[in-house]
């Protein structure tokens, strides 16, 4: 399943809308009923309105009644794995549980697998 994911986490990254950095990224998630949503990131002139393919996948999932996810590929053309934004990690940290595996990676196929929280200790969540 892995390796379904990161061909779609690839082939959606051809889709980005990135006009202004040229960084495309792509990311695929795994629901627990095995769903696949995918996701890129969309930009936009005014930046803070832009939306990183992390979180296009996991809002595409919520809005299709997911919500407890397996794993989550992304990919980018960068020269070590690609690392999450501070936004997405927050939003992972909403809907990732311990077991959910995180796998990074860039296009030469160097992958990273981490948990979310090894991406965002302490982060801040319902309990809080």
């Amino acid at each position: 399943m892995k390796q379904t994911l990161i061909n779609k986490a690839m082939e959606v990254r051809n889709r980005a809308y990135a006009p202004y950095s040229q960084f495309k990224v792509g990311a695929a998630l795994l629901s627990n009923s095995n769903t696949i949503y995918t996701g890129c990131n969309i930009e936009n002139s005014s930046y803070s309105l832009t939306c990183c393919a992390e979180r296009v996948a996991i809002f595409n999932a919520v809005a299709n009644g997911e919500n407890e996810f397996k794993s989550l590929v992304v990919v980018a053309d960068t020269l070590e794995p690609v690392s999450p934004c501070g936004a997405c990690r927050q939003v992972m940290s909403e809907f990732f549980t311990e077991e959910t595996k995180v796998y990074l990676m860039n296009n030469s196929n160097d992958i990273r697998c981490v948990t979310i929280k090894e991406l965002l200790p302490y982060s801040f969540n319902l309990n809080d």
